[in-house]
């Protein structure tokens, strides 16, 4: 098996993706990391928060096992801490075109992205949901999957960053089928989990209680469920949410499937806020990002807290480890 290699995308300049990544001690993972950014302004975050990271330049081809790779990728506008500028919206973007084409061209094993700001991206004239979207379309993979991993609980979602008004009309047999067929694949080859039982949540307040509170249960979810049971998949389900999470039923559920953002995203946050990893399923390359967001208020102190981080990139190895092993004449 070859060593590893991890590219991580520094994220928007004026967020902490920048700080949390100079607390990054190479030694503390089996693999060689290399970082997407504008090398002068990492440097600089670097030294004004006391980091003794050591930068490398990617082009160079020597990389010391005390080292950080940069792929250098200047910035737009110079920029500071806190203070978001539209014109480096494209920077951003492009941080991603490269990590994930570095990848779909094999020269990395997995990339792992550091937060970005929606908001600015959007205001620059670039229509952008989110890194899951994004990155689907720059590897053509028609149904991304995002999944929430922290200690005890996988939550993969149906439905990902829609209005509320709109979840229930994106919600139909097709769509459940291809997420819990994605899951069930990925939660195989990337996470070594053989035959995973995957319990899925509801829509509806009591998961509808039989029509009552609405009927997207009976005419939709129950009957896309029964077809994957009847293909061999492992699951169960639909079960009320409010009583899904709870620890009795946790207990035998390898993941949970929730039908929109805000329906398991909550209770994996408040269980491992800061320890928590979101990987994309369904892609062609293995991503893994923070669970958090780019704390513009934190950006430039040393108040940010690196732990998801460092929980994305080991989960990254340890997926490209599993992926490798599933490889073709592995």
């Amino acid at each position: 098996m070859h060593e590893t290699r991890i590219i991580i995308s520094s994220g928007e300049p004026a967020g902490i993706g920048p700080d949390i990544i100079a607390k990054i001690d190479p030694a503390n993972f089996d693999a060689r990391l290399t970082v997407v950014g504008d090398s002068e302004m990492l440097q600089m975050r670097a030294a004004a928060l006391g980091s003794k990271i050591k930068f490398v330049d990617y082009d160079s081809g020597t990389f010391p096992v005390d080292t950080i790779a940069v792929i250098d990728q200047p910035l737009a506008q110079p920029c500071r801490p806190g203070q978001l500028d539209s014109a480096n919206a494209g920077y951003v973007l492009n941080l991603l075109d490269t990590a994930a084409r570095a990848c779909l061209d094999n020269r990395f094993d997995a990339m792992v992205t550091a937060p970005v700001q929606k908001e600015i991206i959007n205001r620059a004239g670039i229509p952008f949901t989110g890194h899951t979207e994004y990155l689907a379309g720059i590897c053509n993979s028609p149904k991304p999957v995002m999944l929430l991993v922290t200690e005890g609980l996988k939550v993969a979602l149906v439905t990902t960053h829609l209005p509320l008004r709109q979840v229930a009309d994106a919600i139909d047999e097709v769509t459940i089928r291809q997420v819990i067929e994605i899951l069930d694949h990925d939660l195989q080859h990337r996470f070594g989990i053989q035959r995973p039982h995957i319990k899925v949540a509801g829509l509806n307040p009591h998961a509808g209680e039989n029509g009552h509170l609405g009927r997207e249960e009976i005419e939709i979810i129950i009957p896309a469920l029964q077809k994957l049971k009847s293909e061999g998949i492992n699951l169960s389900g639909p079960f009320p949410a409010d009583t899904l999470f709870t620890p009795h039923m946790l207990i035998d559920a390898d993941a949970i499937v929730a039908m929109y953002h805000d329906q398991g995203l909550p209770v994996l946050k408040h269980i491992g806020f800061h320890n928590a990893v979101n990987t994309t399923l369904g892609l062609p390359i293995i991503r893994t990002s923070v669970d958090h967001g780019t704390a513009l208020d934190l950006a430039g102190t040393l108040e940010a807290r690196s732990d998801s981080l460092f929980a994305a990139i080991d989960s990254a190895i340890l997926q490209a480890h599993y992926k490798q092993q599933h490889a073709p004449g592995a």
